[in-house]
């Protein structure tokens, strides 16, 4: 079973009985619980800062078994690993366990959105910032325009079904536009379609032998060829047509946006069309870790007994046998983990064209 494929629709589509969270749930900064440092409060020395997000669903349809423990499992490295304290003023975890019900740690689509303004208010220069999600991804209609597949990437909050998604627009624009440029955000997504989800411009992926190119853009435009046939077997109606021509318009805008691919100086790297003119000059110094492109799912996995997200156990290990590795190594080894029994490709995205061959600092 993956993260996602119990959520209706099938997993390279649009899950249309669950819609984007509305703008009017973005809450004000006034209203976040969480413990903030004010700027009376900050110092001169870097600082690490930490949200960690799980959510399992408990009690419905779409209930997981391992986001919770990737939580609890990313905060044990984070803390043991890395040295970030757990102080509530500089981390957050949020899971939809029964005792956290009703309280700010709660992964209601209201928290989660007041939880990223924590996250992103009041970094300085040389911050080191996390971010973690394990849950549910998904995928609706792009209403911008600035997704060439013609889908926004979703993470799904505990409830989601009454209130909708959180979309990439929303993300980007909570997480990553207002962060300090001079402090540096990683990032990790453990969930389906979770490629684009923060709508970084630049998009790196391993191929089986290791080596880090640029997205493959025609495997993306054909797999929305391929959904669209697919959702059409088995019988027509209104419904179907009407979603297939969505998925056969996206696959259209996609390979008509082709020209704009373009590499570096080293020809790596994909700014996709809607992106790069939007997000590309904001030069935030984001990297962003996700279990597989936006058209694969991400698979769970158990790991002496516990349930637990491939993605997270894979990036977890791989840092914990190197704790000083590249960008560049990190993607390569992540994938080395994963490849023999996993069809999910991890990718790397990033808010400009840095070096992959730096070392990651967390």
């Amino acid at each position: 079973m993956s993260w996602c494929c119990v959520l209706p629709f099938h997993t390279s589509s649009v899950p249309i009985s669950y819609p984007a969270l509305p703008p009017s749930f973005l809450p004000s900064i006034l209203q976040s619980h969480y413990q903030r440092v004010t700027p009376t409060q900050l110092t001169n020395m870097p600082r690490k800062k930490a949200l960690i997000i799980g959510v399992n669903y408990y009690g419905t349809e779409h209930e997981l078994g391992g986001c919770i423990n990737d939580a609890l499992n990313v905060k044990e490295f984070l803390v043991n690993d890395r040295g970030f304290s757990p102080s509530s003023h500089d981390m957050v975890v949020m899971t939809d366990t029964p005792e956290n019900e009703g309280t700010p740690f709660y992964p209601t689509g209201a928290n989660m959105l007041a939880a990223f303004q924590w996250l992103t208010s009041y970094n300085e220069a040389g911050d080191v910032v996390w971010l973690s999600y394990s849950g549910h991804g998904g995928q609706v209609a792009d209403t911008d325009g600035d997704a060439p597949s013609g889908f926004d990437d979703t993470i799904c909050p505990v409830d989601f079904q009454e209130n909708g998604q959180i979309t990439s627009d929303t993300l980007h624009r909570t997480i990553v536009s207002p962060m300090n440029p001079e402090a540096r955000l990683t990032i990790l997504f453990d969930c389906c379609h979770s490629g684009s989800a923060c709508e970084l411009p630049f998009v790196f992926r391993p191929d089986a032998d290791g080596n880090v190119n640029l997205l493959d853009t025609f495997k993306k435009g054909a797999g929305l060829v391929r959904a669209a046939e697919h959702l059409l077997q088995g019988g027509f109606s209104m419904t179907k047509v009407n979603d297939a021509e969505m998925l056969l318009g996206g696959a259209t805008d996609f390979f008509n946006s082709l020209h704009h691919l373009r590499g570096g100086a080293d020809g790596e790297g994909l700014a996709e069309d809607g992106y790069a003119r939007e997000w590309e000059t904001e030069g935030k110094d984001v990297w962003m870790f996700s279990g597989c492109a936006d058209d694969q799912t991400s698979a769970d996995t158990s790991i002496a007994g516990r349930a637990t997200g491939a993605m997270s156990w894979a990036f977890i290990g791989t840092m914990r046998e190197n704790p000083e590795q590249s960008y560049r190594n990190i993607l390569q080894n992540t994938r080395a983990s994963l490849i023999d029994n996993y069809s999910q490709v991890p990718q790397l995205s990033c808010g400009g064209h840095y070096d992959l061959d730096k070392q990651l600092v967390l």
